[in-house]
């Protein structure tokens, strides 16, 4: 090979070379694509990411493959796709507990914000406070006469020490500056039976799971812990509404990506996964699971978790909760 045609052949390869990583986001997917939920199966968290997912394969015409790594409060299965590479095939499902976990586990191996960069919000779960039917309470205000008029009389059920269902009580408690006695079980299942058998007074239940309930008069809804009024439940009153100002704790689900995963990737990612909320059929479904529309931009969505890890932070130093 002559010298000028060597150094030629030479300059493209390593053009070519240097250009693959490009190349190969250009062409992303080429293969399956791993979605990390960090809980275990049957939830809300589990069960409306699917139905997401599902749409989101048809569109990039890759299989999405699911997998639950459950664990430590959600926290084993999300420190696995924070160290996955970032290359747009290994993903992460997450709720507000994402946000939550650095203030209540002190050996946390990642961080929430810089660890991973948010795609799109999945929609967001308003917490429902509950009581037994046959109980005096017909507001959220008469709930709170009762507590402050025996303090530590009432308890409150959750499906367990850091869960949305107890921050959500516990920020409710600081607004409206009770106490009551916290009585954690192992699944929301648990919890919400104990306030239906009347063993506990009150609790904060997931939408998608306490609409039965409350639909078939099993359970008396006092009030919503969103910022908006539920769409499924229109005549029942936000907390705010209801005159407890900051005690909105209502619970996203987002998908996530390692820190590092090309911008490309993560817009193509976020505009699939937005197109995937539109279908009538994944709306039909998330609405029956008592997931409610949130529409964020990347950024958006980063903002959020960075505002939430510093107000679950304020939250558990306030009311002195420890995991490990």
């Amino acid at each position: 090979m002559r010298p000028l045609t060597r150094a030629v052949f030479v300059a493209l390869c390593t053009v070519a070379f240097m250009d693959a990583p490009c190349h190969a986001q250009a062409q992303w997917p080429l293969r399956p694509l791993k979605v990390v939920v960090p809980i275990a199966p049957g939830s809300v968290l589990d069960i409306a990411p699917r139905a997401v997912l599902d749409q989101v394969a048809v569109q990039l015409g890759q299989a999405i493959v699911v997998e639950n790594r459950a664990g430590a409060g959600q926290t084993i299965g999300t420190s696995l796709v924070a160290k996955a590479e970032p290359d747009g095939y290994t993903l992460l499902v997450n709720s507000s507990a994402h946000a939550s976990a650095p203030a209540l586990y002190t050996a946390l191996d990642y961080k929430p914000v810089q660890d991973f960069s948010a795609v799109a919000a999945l929609g967001v779960t308003p917490f429902v406070l509950v009581v037994p039917p046959d109980r005096p309470h017909k507001s959220a205000r008469d709930l709170v006469d009762a507590a402050q008029a025996r303090p530590r009389a009432l308890n409150f059920s959750s499906p367990g020490i850091g869960s949305a269902s107890h921050l959500s009580a516990e920020r409710f408690g600081l607004s409206a500056k009770i106490a009551a006695v916290h009585v954690p079980f192992k699944g929301g299942v648990e919890a919400m039976t104990e306030v239906i058998a009347g063993r506990a007074d009150f609790a904060f239940i997931a939408l998608g799971a306490a609409l039965p309930q409350v639909r078939e008069g099993k359970l008396r809804a006092l009030a919503v812990n969103g910022i908006t009024r539920a769409a499924a439940l229109p005549d029942v009153p936000t907390l705010a509404e209801a005159g407890f100002a900051e005690a909105d704790y209502a619970t996203w689900l987002g998908l996530f990506a390692p820190a590092k995963t090309p911008r490309e990737i993560v817009a193509r990612l976020h505009r699939e996964t937005l197109k995937a909320l539109q279908d009538p059929k994944v709306k039909e479904r998330l609405a029956t699971l008592g997931v409610e529309p949130l529409t964020l931009t990347p950024d958006e969505f980063d903002a959020l978790v960075a505002r939430d890890v510093a107000l679950s932070a304020a939250l558990v130093k306030s009311v002195g909760l420890k995991v490990q």
